[in-house]
This record gives structure tokens, C-alpha cells and sequence, in this order.
């Protein structure tokens, strides 16, 4: 057909034929422009979320009181290292707190860590100070308190709440909660038990947190 039969004959199925060019040429950038989004996100919502490392614990000071009412005074300062295992991903870690829980009941005030940015596979070391002055034991403790004071030893968990974002590129995400829970075994009846120096006794772990986010 020529271009003057198309203009003169057949004027309307020419430009059906245009039409359909131009819609199929049309899905096709927008399938490509959800794949690349579908991309993105993939990458910005599916990263390896950080690996915490309770390195050690320094207790300057551990006072507990089983007797009615219960409840446990300390200064420690402990040292969390952070490892992004991220290698096109980096982190913000936002409003971030730490503090010590016995129980699952906390034990000391929330320390605030600053905000830090983690580069691609970065690893971040912090150490801050904990205190709790007195601070009241559920009832229901009281006697597991007892049972760890006669036996000199006490589980503590050091928490780590915050606020995280993912960049990727120029690309910064929303803030997503972060949750962490390291474990800490502390023996406070023998010295052996840790490194000791002054009044001071440091505990040595080395163990992962458990991260949540």
C-alpha cells in the first residue's frame, strides 16, 4: 500500500496501525520502568541488616539488694561493634539507645549513641557508659535476684534500640526500626572470672547480637 493509497484510502486503518505502535511502544516503557523500580526496591528494602558484636563488658560497680523491695545498682560500660555487610548499601543509624536489662526488665538509664553513617562493608565501634542507680525488681524476680546473688552470677542483656536507613547511591529510604539483644553472662563471686584492673572488672564476650529489623 502507498503512502498516497494510505492517505486517500485507508486513512483510518493507518493510524489504528500508528495507534497500536504507539501503545505497544508505550507498555513496554513502562514494563521497563516498573522492572528498574521493582529493582530498586528490591535492593533498598532486601539488604543484609547489620552484624552487632558484643565485644566486652567493664563493670565499675554492681550493688544488688534481694531483700524486699529488690533491686540492682550498676555503672558498666560495654563496646558494640557493628559490621555492614553491605557492599552497594549504606547505613544511617539514627537515635539509637542502649541500656542494660535483667529479666527482660530494664536495669539501667538509655545511653544515646551518635548518629554514625557506615560506609559499605564498615565496621563502627562504640562503648558507651551505663548507669542505674537502685532501680527497682519486679516482684516476681526477687528470689531468681537471690538465687544469682548467692550463686555470683547474673545475666544481663544489653538492648540497643534505634532507627536505621539504607542509601543506595543518592537514594536514602525511610527510617526502619533496629532491635538488638546481646547476651551477657556476668560472674561477679571470682575474679578469675574476668580481667581485672582497680575496681574494675572486664568481661570479655565476642559473641553476635541478635538484630532485628
Amino acid at each position: 500500500m502507498t503512502v498516497k493509497d494510505c492517505d486517500h484510502h485507508h486513512h483510518h486503518d493507518c493510524e489504528r496501525r500508528r495507534l497500536y505502535r504507539r501503545i505497544a511502544c508505550a507498555i513496554f516503557t513502562v514494563i521497563l520502568l516498573i522492572s528498574l523500580v521493582i529493582f530498586l526496591i528490591w535492593a533498598i528494602l532486601r539488604p543484609s541488616k547489620p552484624r552487632l558484636i558484643l565485644q566486652d563488658v567493664t563493670v565499675f560497680g554492681l550493688n544488688v539488694s534481694s531483700v524486699p523491695p529488690a533491686a540492682i545498682s550498676t555503672t558498666m560500660q560495654v563496646t558494640i561493634s557493628s559490621h555492614n555487610p553491605n557492599s552497594r548499601i549504606g547505613v544511617y543509624y539514627q537515635i539509637m539507645d542502649v541500656y542494660a536489662a535483667y529479666r527482660g526488665q530494664q536495669v539501667t538509664l538509655p545511653t544515646l549513641l551518635p548518629p554514625t553513617y557506615q560506609g559499605h562493608n564498615d565496621v563502627t565501634v562504640w562503648s558507651p557508659f551505663l548507669y542505674g542507680e537502685a532501680v527497682p525488681v519486679a516482684p516476681e524476680f526477687a528470689e531468681a535476684l537471690n538465687e544469682d546473688n548467692n550463686v555470683g552470677a547474673m545475666l544481663f542483656n544489653i538492648k540497643i534500640n534505634g532507627q536505621v536507613r539504607w542509601k543506595v547511591g543518592s537514594w536514602i529510604s525511610d527510617r526502619y526500626r533496629l532491635n538488638a539483644n546481646c547476651p551477657a553472662y556476668i560472674k561477679f563471686g571470682d575474679p578469675k572470672n574476668g580481667i581485672a584492673f582497680g575496681p574494675a572488672m572486664k568481661f570479655r564476650f565476642v559473641q553476635g547480637c541478635y538484630v532485628d529489623i
